[in-house]
């Protein structure tokens, strides 16, 4: 059950944000050339004129919605996760976190946000899961919870599947008693080998791993739900991400791989030439791709991405030069089955969602490890 502290809280947050929306609306009227920051976009806009004043209070009334979306995000205390987090409770919706903190940890999350640890993969806890859905009563569902260590998936496709399938299958399940739309974290490792570049979202799919497969049997799994339900969701296909708190052990990323290697004084190991690419895009951006989808894209399909190349090499030349790094390079052997150019399109992104990445790689890279 959700205690009262909380509620009265949800209910103070709801006030808030109609009182900015009202302040928004004297200042127009008022003539007054600024309006308050616009919560999803963070930007100032220009008061307007005459006829264009009623479009600007539509538009206002469009992007703030006069409510706060309730929002369940599952992979809260991970890595995306907690970046999703802190922009929802930014944008002022009312957010409740469900993660097993196996690969999360719950300082990641800001202070007082409802918190359930909870396990999607383990059947005991179903009930429990069902409960959390019932009490909480979310308009929206942001399923970031996932096995993604490829090497896992390779080695032990079972436990791959009981999450990414089976523990999909529970939050859906909870998701259609509760009319709740689902905003599905999916990966570009369902495109496997690039027929070209870059990658639109109608590229042939041929997963090659069972992380890969697992990730787009749930996207099949969602449109099934929509066609059979009525279930309500976007399916965003990430690039290689990368920002503050990723891990660097395990499946972790090449920036957060390369980046606790030399602040720790050991040389970098690129696997290959260096010459092979990838599209990195910023957790933030991801983030802001994430809010967006609570409110648009209804049953499609949308790459996350910066649209751009990026070599291990050039990726490598950048970090070192922010962490003034000058000892070596340890060169080894390609790994068998790795993807020797990658690359995203976001059209789609920029036309559906209205987004398109803020961050380039270097100014991603210095608020990373700077806070620039």
């Amino acid at each position: 059950m959700i205690p009262l502290y909380r509620k009265v809280e949800m209910t103070l947050r709801r006030v808030t944000v109609w009182s900015r929306f009202t302040a928004s609306i004297n200042m127009l009227l008022q003539g007054s050339t600024i309006l308050p920051a616009n919560k999803l976009q963070g930007e100032n806009l220009k008061a307007p004129r005459g006829r264009s004043l009623w479009l600007a209070l539509f538009w206002e009334l469009w992007e703030r919605r006069l409510c706060v979306l309730r929002v369940l995000i599952t992979g809260g205390a991970g890595f995306i996760g907690s970046h999703v987090v802190r922009a929802c409770i930014k944008a002022g919706h009312e957010v409740l976190v469900i993660d097993n903190l196996v690969r999360g940890r719950k300082e990641n999350l800001p202070v007082r946000v409802e918190f359930c640890r909870l396990d999607i993969a383990v059947e005991k806890e179903y009930e429990a899961l069902k409960q959390v859905f019932r009490s909480f009563q979310p308009e929206a569902v942001i399923h970031l919870a996932a096995q993604v260590d490829v090497q896992v998936s390779l080695k032990q496709p079972l436990v791959d599947a009981s999450v990414n399938i089976l523990g999909l299958l529970r939050v859906l399940e909870a998701c259609r008693a509760i009319g709740a739309k689902v905003v599905y974290a999916s990966s570009a490792a369902v495109y496997g080998q690039p027929v070209s570049l870059p990658i639109t979202e109608d590229h042939p799919v041929a997963a090659l791993s069972p992380y890969g497969l697992s990730k787009y049997m749930g996207e099949m799994y969602l449109k099934l739900y929509e066609q059979q339900y009525g279930l309500n969701f976007t399916i965003l296909r990430y690039a290689n991400v990368y920002g503050p708190g990723q891990d660097s052990t395990g499946e972790g990323g090449v920036v957060a791989i390369f980046t606790d290697r030399m602040s720790n004084g050991n040389a970098p190991v690129i696997y290959g030439d260096g010459k092979q690419t990838r599209d990195f895009v910023y957790v933030k951006d991801v983030a802001r791709a994430n809010l967006l989808a609570l409110n648009k894209g209804r049953g499609e399909t949308i790459n996350i991405s910066t649209g751009m190349q990026t070599s291990v090499s050039e990726l490598l030349a950048q970090l070192a030069g922010i962490l003034k790094w000058a000892g070596g390079t340890i060169y080894a052997p390609a790994r068998p089955g790795d993807i020797y150019a990658s690359c995203l399109a976001n059209q789609k992104a920029k036309r559906i969602l209205g987004w398109q990445p803020r961050y380039e790689l270097k100014e991603g890279l210095e608020d990373m490890l700077l806070g620039t």
